[in-house]
């Protein structure tokens, strides 16, 4: 799952993501109100996590731009104000949560989780898809004749498949998605091949059917009879 963190306080934004990544996210960092501006504006993220209080702007400006063009990036305010207007007005304008200043980063991941499961699995935790049951809390992928056992990379190559089930999705939208700002196109092109023939690979040895569709010159679908 590909995060945006919007965050001035270097110590605050450097915690966050050192955790959130421990965590299998994948974390693109913005310190200011402009970088997260062209950020929004080159990718979709599955949740923006979003701090109010920036040195050059106000976050709610970015919230307000993200449903102005229709995005359907998740949110998640934090903020040090814990006054009932700006909440009200942050959840009026969009947002999906909202977490005060101090919290636990246990908490911030779990409230994450909890919008991206929302959003793409209708809040499910558990994830039935023809022969295989995806478990979004342990993060395990099973089918019928037992666990499979798949790397990190692999199980959220999966997990993003199955959130776009039936549709294209593209080369680089993979690569954006599964590694973010550090990810250098030409060379992430041919870990996402290793990756994708590694998962076909496994979950055909569990007995599933080739779900994984490449189509031509764009990128690939995953199609479910």
């Amino acid at each position: 799952m590909n995060l945006l963190i919007v965050e001035d306080e270097p110590g605050l934004l450097k915690t966050i993501s050192t955790y959130l990544l421990q965590s299998n996210f994948a974390c693109d960092l913005a310190p200011d109100f402009n970088d997260a501006q062209q950020k929004l504006e080159c990718a979709d993220y599955d949740c923006v996590i979003l701090d109010i209080s920036l040195p050059d702007g106000n976050g709610l400006a970015l919230l307000k731009q993200l449903k102005e063009e229709k995005k359907s990036d998740g949110v998640l305010i934090i903020s040090a104000r814990n006054s009932l207007d700006d909440k009200l007005e942050g959840l009026e304008l969009g947002a999906d949560d909202y977490l005060t200043k101090p919290f636990h980063l246990a908490e911030l991941a779990a409230r994450v989780n909890a919008i991206i499961r929302r959003r793409s699995f209708e809040g499910n935790n558990m994830i039935e898809l023809d022969k295989l049951t995806i478990n979004m809390v342990d993060k395990s992928v099973q089918t019928e004749n037992g666990l499979i056992d798949l790397t990190r990379k692999e199980y959220e190559l999966l997990l993003y498949f199955t959130s776009n089930k039936n549709k294209v999705v593209t080369r680089e939208s993979i690569v954006d998605h599964l590694w973010g700002d550090s990810a250098n196109m030409a060379d992430s092109f041919d870990f996402i091949y290793s990756h994708i023939k590694n998962l076909r690979k496994k979950l055909s040895e569990a007995g599933c059917p080739d779900y994984i569709r490449s189509v031509y010159g764009i990128g690939y679908r995953f199609s479910v009879e």
